[in-house]
């Protein structure tokens, strides 16, 4: 009977590590909300680290700490972050500023797993509003496609992004 039980946990595990190496090798997150607020006012918003802790979802340590670079806002600006195990450590840097319609990132996580992500925040006016989406692309590491097997990565990420999107229209159409 033990052996039995033995084998049918080896099965299930090896079943497993075979369906994560089928998943996708790249991940997509993206979330868009409209703003009743012109793409100047959000692009300042978004484009300078400083203002991020208005509306960002990512400041859950109160004890979190931050380092900025000499610039903070525009191509070229970036921080870094370190802190409890719900925010862990990592960088994120402005790679593209195209005023009033896109901003990328580079986002370095170092803990509690290493990646690396693309990150656009992109901004289209319409009419009175603006279209804001927020979108991260992955390439994902083994690792990531077993993690992915049992925990919903665009559901976790996804509600990050819905959170900080609320927050800034909140902000915004203030």
């Amino acid at each position: 009977m033990l052996k039995t039980i033995a084998i049918a946990v080896a099965v299930a595990v090896l079943a497993i590590l075979i369906y994560a190496a089928t998943r996708p090798n790249t991940f997509h997150v993206e979330r868009t909300i409209d703003i009743k607020a012109s793409p100047e006012k959000l692009f300042g918003l978004i484009n300078d680290f400083r203002q991020w802790d208005a509306w960002t979802p990512y400041n859950k340590d109160p004890a979190m700490k931050k380092t900025y670079s000499d610039k903070t806002s525009g191509k070229g600006a970036s921080y870094a972050w370190e802190g409890n195990k719900e925010v862990g450590k990592g960088e994120i840097a402005i790679t593209e500023s195209e005023p009033n319609s896109r901003i990328a990132f580079d986002l370095h996580m170092i803990e509690p797993f290493e990646g690396r992500n693309h990150v656009v925040i992109a901004l289209k006016a319409a009419g009175g509003t603006t279209t804001v989406t927020w979108i991260l692309e992955d390439h994902h590491s083994y690792f990531l496609k077993l993690m992915s097997v049992f925990i919903n990565m665009d559901k976790m990420i996804g509600n990050d992004f819905e959170t900080g999107l609320a927050r800034l229209k909140s902000i915004a159409e203030k």
